[in-house]
């Protein structure tokens, strides 16, 4: 945390250094202008340049400044400095006087209409965050016992919200998860996220069975590729958007933790989880995937995988492919693994390591690696079973709040 709170600070540090900069540049224009007309008089000729000062404020700042400024250097343009030589007297000082004025102006009314712009555009990343928002919300911290964390990296500059999908509902099955990528990212694939996490959402408490919830999953996705390429027919029915439609993909990874820590799975050509416990990281591979959802059609059975048991303390990190794909400038991967092991360490507890503190860690060390500059999305999503363990009791022993009658 130290070293986050440091970067931070550095970062508003250096933000505050280049606002007062701008501030400050106007006036530091004048002087310089005026300095030197002082010290090299050039009978007013140098003081044209007096006319920069307002455009200058206006661009940096504000139009009060570019008002105020502006009116200073219009009075210093009339003032005569040095020896005026015939023919640039007067008349000369009032056209530079002038020109400023006009410059005023037109930077006045140019910066009003980049202020409106401004607020226009941040009213429109508000309702651009709140309905990326309502797509991939906000997990809460614990869902029936279970610790949760979750983050995303958007490959489109300005989004939260890319191809990568995730979500956790706790049921009366067991608190069920889903992680996926659709094909493509950005944006433009926002609009298969929210009618995959839609029906996952409504169908987590329909289904007993994970396979069934897949199955439902992948109707859904047919329905919307369906309605997105305007057809009323489904796919097979030949054409060239059926070609288009085969070429969309889902990679899906469904998981089950039961109320004793028991976890099954369903994969569809999606990267298996990490098993995480106080001091270990271990890869989870307990059967080969299912190729991508959209690809193929599933298997007439399908039967969830298991994949052990999670102890209280003990978790799942779960990533899309985004983050084992990340380049650096050298062009070396990401090196998940390894980089997981340490945030395990750097995050560990007396009950196990925090999923908060495990992604943070992932997603800067993510970052450094490379450069800020993602070319895919990344998700990452750690389950943690925080349920407390009850020692059982012993046959014919009664609770210690029940007397048995005599």
């Amino acid at each position: 945390m130290i070293p986050t709170w440091a970067r931070g600070g550095v970062r508003a540090g250096a933000a505050h250094a280049r606002r007062a900069f701008v501030f400050v540049l106007p006036g530091l224009w004048v002087l310089g202008v005026v300095a030197w007309e002082l010290c090299r008089p050039t009978s007013g000729q140098l003081l044209q340049l007096l006319a920069a000062a307002p455009a200058i404020a206006c661009a940096g700042t504000g139009r009060r400044q570019c008002v105020l400024l502006g009116g200073v250097c219009a009075l210093l343009a009339l003032v005569p400095f040095g020896t005026v030589e015939p023919g640039t007297g007067l008349g000369t000082r009032m056209m530079t006087c002038g020109a400023i004025l006009a410059v005023i102006g037109a930077s006045y009314l140019t910066a009003g209409r980049r202020l409106r712009l401004v607020r226009e555009l941040e009213r429109t990343r508000e309702i651009a965050v709140a309905a990326q928002r309502v797509v991939l919300r906000p997990l809460p911290r614990r869902i029936d016992g279970v610790l949760l964390a979750a983050d995303h990296l958007s490959a489109s500059e300005g989004a939260e919200v890319g191809g990568d999908l995730y979500e956790v509902v706790g049921t009366r099955h067991g608190v069920r998860a889903v992680i996926g990528d659709v094909r493509g990212h950005g944006l433009a694939a926002i609009g298969t996220v929210a009618a995959m996490l839609g029906s996952f959402r409504e169908v987590v408490h329909d289904e007993p069975e994970l396979g069934d919830v897949l199955r439902r999953l992948e109707r859904s996705h047919q329905r919307h590729l369906r309605e997105r390429a305007g057809e009323g027919q489904p796919p097979g029915g030949g054409g060239e958007s059926v070609g288009r439609l085969a070429e969309e993909f889902v990679t899906l990874l469904l998981l089950q933790v039961a109320r004793d820590g028991s976890v099954t799975a369903l994969n569809c050509g999606h990267p298996w989880p990490y098993r995480v416990a106080c001091q270990t990281v271990a890869p989870v591979a307990p059967a080969e995937p299912m190729p991508p959802l959209g690809v193929f059609p599933l298997p007439e059975e399908l039967s969830a995988v298991r994949c052990g048991r999670l102890r209280p303390g003990e978790g799942l990190f779960l990533h899309t492919d985004g983050a084992a794909d990340a380049r650096d400038a050298a062009g070396e991967f990401f090196p998940l693994a390894q980089q997981l092991r340490s945030s395990v360490e750097a995050a560990a507890a007396p009950c196990g390591p925090s999923p908060a503190g495990v992604v943070g860690e992932v997603r800067e060390a993510l970052l450094r690696h490379a450069g800020g500059r993602l070319t895919d999305d990344v998700a990452f999503l750690m389950l943690s079973n925080d349920r407390v363990r009850v020692p059982a009791q012993s046959a014919g022993t009664p609770p210690p709040s029940v007397r048995l009658p005599r």
